[in-house]
């Protein structure tokens, strides 16, 4: 229920905006402090360090890694990712809505324009036939006296800030995935061609254990299970072929392209790209100010405490000063003459006086999710020194099984040697030579995949620590 008062003179309404002044109701937003440890909880050992991250390096981390297919990947990908172009498209209505917003600030001004025919009742009137021509301006400007219009604003560009971290969020996690799947298809590869030199090895045996039994110096039996390890290992062929063309797939899907598009890019084995171990991770602090998940948490807080103004400013009166000139006469030709004009000023108040507690229980609203967003935000908080805690965890401790995985390969290489020599000089059963193949098959395959887990580790750290983002330019989303 609202009431529209009309003062007499536009004096009225000066007097009110010397009286009330511009005051602007809701609170102002403050960033929380944000607690930060003072260093990391996981000891920093297998290259991470505690210096100033280098913000050109860690944006364009990929390029440490030194693989130019790798770099070609990832630059098409940020070309033509569908999620990301879906990113950059909020970023442009943030920008228009904003726009809508400022626009709040201005006078409003209406062209108008009319032409009526109309007979008077006979039984109430002359019954007499008029004609009446009008053409003119209307104009209206509402005084934020209270701020809503300001608080809005506010609202408009928080929510601005926060689309545009939303885009870095995608974009960070977009060049991880592509690298990690790329990785994902090296390591496959590297899987591969050891099954397959396996299987080599092992066929290899088969004969030369067949060609024995043929000439009576051993048993069906060590036969039959060199042909049992032997397609054993085969069968595990098919599942890495399986595994390495999801992973070219995912790859092509996330450069916006249709499945299948970079197998022939990637048909070639090329090694599981690798860099220097040394990358420096600063402090956390460091890492929530870069963090684009984090930043778009303490944008999105911004926003809501905002919008408790523009709620609150519904409680108080809305002044507003309107005015119209124009020109009205009984035919077309005496539109513009000098005696047609006429004009008029003046301010009006709307002030609700009842709506049975809607615009509290709003304002109730508004500071409930103003609640939820600073949660949002402290849980955003943690959820990034966690990242980065479980990544240098995962970086360091998986060079220590990668270490150990090489020695253990080689010992296993040599035990299999052994076995071999000792099995021709009838020193040993052929059971120990299945064993250490056996053994040496699944230490290469657990090498090979450590090979590459490595380096999706250290992708992992570089994503945690907000990785792969530039300042956008003046024009992103557009």
């Amino acid at each position: 229920m609202g009431f529209i008062i009309n003062p007499i003179t536009p004096a009225l309404g000066v007097v009110m905006v010397l009286l009330v002044g511009c005051a602007t109701v809701g609170p102002d937003y403050v960033p929380p402090e944000v607690s930060a440890p003072a260093q990391w909880n996981a000891q920093l050992e297998g290259g991470p360090t505690a210096e100033r991250v280098d913000t050109q390096t860690l944006a364009s981390w990929w390029l440490t890694l030194d693989d130019p297919t790798l770099t070609s990947l990832v630059e098409r990908a940020i070309e033509s990712n569908l999620d990301l172009h879906q990113a950059r498209n909020r970023v442009r209505e943030a920008r228009a809505r904003r726009g809508i917003s400022e626009a709040g600030r201005f006078p409003t001004i209406d062209a108008t324009g009319s032409a009526k025919w109309r007979r008077t009742s006979e039984e109430t009137g002359s019954g007499t036939e008029r004609d009446l021509y009008a053409a003119g301006f209307d104009a209206g400007w509402e005084l934020d006296l209270f701020g809503g219009i300001r608080r809005s604003i506010e609202a408009a560009e928080a929510d601005l800030g926060a689309s545009e971290e939303q885009l870095r969020d995608v974009l960070v996690t977009l060049v991880a995935e592509v690298a990690l799947n790329y990785v994902e298809v090296r390591s496959f590869q590297a899987r591969l061609s050891t099954a397959r030199a396996n299987c080599d090895a092992q066929e290899e045996t088969y004969n030369l254990v067949r060609s024995r039994f043929e000439a009576g110096l051993t048993s069906q039996l060590d036969v039959e299970q060199a042909k049992a390890n032997l397609e054993s290992t085969r069968s595990q062929i098919p599942t890495l072929e399986i595994g390495l063309e999801q992973a070219k797939n995912r790859l092509a899907v996330l450069l916006g392209e249709n499945p299948g598009s970079v197998h022939n890019e990637l048909s070639g084995r090329e090694p599981i790209p690798v860099t220097s171990f040394e990358i420096a991770v600063g402090v956390p602090a460091d890492v929530l100010r870069r963090r684009p998940d984090v930043r778009h948490a303490e944008r999105e807080l911004a926003a809501q405490t905002a919008r408790i103004g523009v709620a609150t400013a519904e409680l108080y009166p809305k002044f507003t000063l309107l005015g119209s000139i124009g020109f009205e006469a009984l035919s077309p030709g005496k539109l513009f003459s000098t005696g047609a004009g006429f004009y008029g000023a003046g301010p009006s108040v709307t002030w609700t006086i009842f709506d049975a507690g809607r615009i509290r229980r709003n304002i109730e609203v508004q500071n409930a999710l103003q609640e939820k967003a600073l949660l949002e935000y402290e849980a955003a908080i943690l959820t990034a020194l966690e990242d980065v805690e479980n990544a240098l965890v995962a970086y360091a401790k998986e060079q220590v099984r990668r270490q150990s995985l090489i020695e253990a390969s080689q010992a296993s290489q040599r035990v299999v040697d052994l076995a071999r020599s000792q099995y021709l000089s009838g020193l040993t059963n052929f059971q120990s030579v299945l064993d250490a193949q056996r053994s040496l098959l699944s230490l290469k395959g657990q090498l090979a995949e450590s090979e590459g887990q490595v380096t999706s580790n250290l992708i992992m750290l570089y994503k945690a620590l907000g990785g792969g983002w530039k300042p956008l330019a003046p024009d992103a989303g557009k």
